[in-house]
């Protein structure tokens, strides 16, 4: 049995997780999927990752998972908890002295993401959230998802400096979503090669693969936690 920690992206709840969650805990493991603190603009990324650290009480390992923006609080995560692997899922990969603000510029995000528009006819970075995010989550799910947003991350969160000195000595796995319209999968490919030296994995889906591909994801969580304990025990 693995215990994962699931750490959830901007404007998002733990709600995100709730049909991977399940499925883990189907198959036998247990599951951390805590809400971030929302709606307060003076939390740092140290106060999120202090609100993870407390949910898993007193959790040593584990599996961390961090989505999107989640790539900035689950290095800090994996850190804390001596993570036993850490997986960064269609997630922002951050530099040591970078703040969430410049990560966008300093990774040359928006050239990416125009020159993928140009190529797919304004699919990727469309407005309309349905075909932006939610293109291959089911209607009623994709509703119920943008009915949770909330305020997060913090205006403080953003424009501080990633607190991590270095990337945690963790065994670190990059999975890109094949059909993302937000983080074009070759600007994330690449973007995981040249600061992780990490080949990324794929998985067929958006940007909200954990709803659209739950049982396809969770398999893909499970094999990391695999390698890391062969035996299951």
């Amino acid at each position: 049995m693995a215990a994962f920690v699931l750490v959830h992206g901007a404007g998002d709840t733990a709600w995100s997780w709730h049909l991977v969650a399940a499925v883990l805990r189907e198959r036998g493991h247990e599951v951390f999927a805590p809400d971030l603190p929302g709606d307060d603009e003076s939390l740092t990324l140290d106060d999120y990752a202090d609100a993870v650290v407390s949910a898993v009480d007193g959790l040593r390992g584990g599996i961390v998972v961090g989505h999107s923006f989640g790539g900035f609080t689950a290095p800090i995560v994996a850190e804390r908890l001596s993570a036993d692997a850490l997986v960064m899922l269609a997630a922002m990969i951050p530099d040591p002295g970078e703040s969430p603000d410049e990560w966008w510029q300093n990774t040359g995000f928006g050239e990416a993401a125009d020159a993928q528009a140009a190529v797919d006819g304004g699919l990727t970075g469309n407005s309309d959230p349905f075909v932006g995010f939610y293109h291959d989550v089911p209607h009623p799910l994709a509703e119920e998802a943008m009915r949770r947003e909330r305020a997060h991350p913090s205006a403080a969160a953003m424009a501080a400096v990633w607190p991590l000195t270095s990337w945690p000595s963790v065994p670190t796995h990059v999975v890109v979503c094949t059909e993302d319209r937000f983080f074009p999968p070759a600007f994330l490919r690449e973007l995981a090669r040249t600061r992780l030296g990490v080949v990324a994995d794929e998985i067929r889906g958006s940007h909200c693969v954990a709803l659209s591909r739950p049982e396809e994801l969770a398999s893909i969580l499970i094999g990391y936690a695999d390698q890391v304990d062969p035996a299951g025990i």
